[in-house]
């Protein structure tokens, strides 16, 4: 498997390009898309869409990953971090991959083993863990953290259903319990 994994934002977006090789997992390529202040909000999300167009282009990933929605106190910040999130699905959808999404708490407690981890431990446990020879900027390493997640972790996508998954329980539930009473002559009180 090869996937595609995100870290949003609008001034320093982490990606990673990681590689699952039977037990082994390998990085082929990180970075942050910088944008500094002055470069004005569409534009930034303009060079994160062109950035990832490349990357995708260059290494045709099969998913997509990247963190989940977080809490944040800024209306504005949250409007940013979403326009940077949207960028993401967008080229998902554009290009026909499944997303899946992790919590950061998750990501850590995956990579680090503590849920409340801090950004210099987690980059330092993603070097260790893919054999980089120094340790990535923490945008990168925060994206292959979520790679390692997902790699990690068995999980269903955003945007596709697995074919078995049932899509209602309750009302399976019901239909199946409904055919094996009819079955057996049973019937349930109302």
């Amino acid at each position: 498997m090869r996937l595609l994994s995100i870290d949003p934002s609008l001034r320093g977006t982490g990606f990673a390009i990681l590689e699952e090789l039977g037990t082994h997992i390998r990085c082929l390529e990180y970075g942050v898309i910088k944008n500094p202040p002055q470069i004005s909000v569409p534009d930034s999300l303009l060079a994160i869409h062109n950035r990832l167009l490349v990357v995708i282009s260059q290494h045709q990933p099969t998913v997509i990953v990247l963190e989940s929605v977080i809490y944040v106190q800024s209306y504005s910040t949250a409007i940013v971090l979403g326009a940077a999130r949207g960028i993401v699905l967008l080229i998902a959808a554009q290009h026909g991959l499944p997303i899946h999404e992790y919590p950061p708490r998750r990501v850590k407690q995956a990579v680090v083993g503590y849920g409340g981890a801090l950004k210099n431990q987690v980059a330092f446990m993603v070097r260790a863990l893919l054999e980089l020879r120094e340790t990535p900027p923490s945008d990168a390493a925060d994206a292959m953290a979520i790679g390692l997640t997902h790699l990690r972790t068995p999980s269903v996508p955003l945007t596709k259903k697995r074919k078995s998954e049932k899509t209602n329980s309750w009302k399976n539930f019901i239909e199946t319990k409904t055919q094996a009473d009819s079955a057996t002559g049973r019937r349930i009180p109302l």
